[in-house]
């Protein structure tokens, strides 16, 4: 008879222990989800890690793929490896990150290096992503940004967003 009770006792002090716990985890994602307040989709948990988010932007800025596609495809592919989509206006800066982050790339005959995030954001600079692009794509795609940012002051928050 003793063990029998001993087991009961064990199986009810497991069984709850596994409902405090559930109760924790329960908690702990609620707590989370409002932390973000909203701002972040359920399931969208890559925009939470790579620093992406509408949280705090004055502005969005859709970046036409069509017209600069080796740019439009390098902003992609620097966002999904981590890099933020979010540019903090920092005109200023410019030539410091510009430095840092090309600093160690050689040049290539008939290629621009583009550096995402760009050397104007404040994000810009060390461990900026760098690719070889077409200088046409690349110029052309740095004129256009900077003809569409050229009215907002250094400190503006804008997303990137590749159509």
């Amino acid at each position: 008879m003793t063990r029998k009770r001993t087991r009961k006792r064990r199986n009810k002090g497991t069984a709850r222990l596994k409902k405090q716990w559930v109760t924790l985890v329960t908690l702990a994602l609620v707590a989370c989800l409002a932390w973000f307040n909203g701002d972040y989709k359920l399931g969208d948990w890559t925009s939470i890690f790579n620093g992406s988010s509408s949280q705090g932007v004055d502005h969005t800025l859709i970046f036409p793929s069509e017209r600069y596609p080796e740019t439009a495809n390098h902003i992609r592919s620097a966002v999904k490896a981590g890099h933020s989509d979010v540019c903090t206006i920092d005109r200023d800066g410019a030539e410091a990150n510009r430095d840092l982050s090309l600093k160690g790339v050689p040049v290539k005959k008939g290629k621009d290096r583009d550096e995402w995030p760009m050397a104007m954001c404040a994000e810009g600079g060390a461990n900026a992503d760098i690719q070889y692009i077409t200088p046409k794509d690349n110029r052309g795609a740095g004129s256009w940004v900077g003809n569409q940012l050229s009215t907002y002051p250094n400190g503006t928050r804008v997303k990137f967003v590749v159509e």
